[in-house]
């Protein structure tokens, strides 16, 4: 274990460096295994902020080939949040999953295989972001249509 590897988990994880150096500590060095220990004590810390109430967030849409078209209602807790890269980049992600897989509802969306990367299902993709900001990201609602 070194700085690198430290910076590099950090920067993957957006949790701190002492988390980062006791996740490296406990995988006895090995990186992947370090990710898998942030990643499932994040599931934990996210689970816990799922019911705070969610005021803020976005509206966005998403056409793919002029054919398939999504609206996609997103929220969280601040309009701080909502105006981050990383909480617009997930709510393209999301959308472009919706246009992807034509989920029927919000709960069967959380349950999908991510397109780009099949080893998470979408609700991990958004408890990953709920860890990095402090913040409940819940998928309101969404409405996909198609020619």
């Amino acid at each position: 274990m070194n700085t690198k590897e430290i910076k590099k988990l950090r920067e993957a994880t957006g949790v701190g460096v002492m988390d980062c150096r006791q996740a490296f500590v406990e995988a006895n060095g090995d990186f992947d295994k370090a990710l898998e220990i942030i990643r499932k004590k994040g599931l934990v810390k996210a689970e816990g902020k799922i019911n705070r109430q969610t005021s803020a967030g976005l509206i966005i849409s998403y056409i793919h080939n002029e054919k398939i078209g999504v609206l996609l209602e997103i929220h969280c807790e601040t309009d701080f949040v909502a105006k981050l890269d990383s909480f617009k980049e997930l709510a393209k992600q999301i959308a472009m999953q919706i246009v992807a897989m034509n989920p029927q509802n919000t709960e069967e969306l959380m349950k999908q295989l991510y397109i780009k990367d099949e080893s998470i299902i979408i609700g991990d993709l958004i408890k990953g972001l709920i860890v990095k900001t402090g913040e409940n990201i819940q998928v309101y609602r969404f409405c996909r249509y198609a020619l």
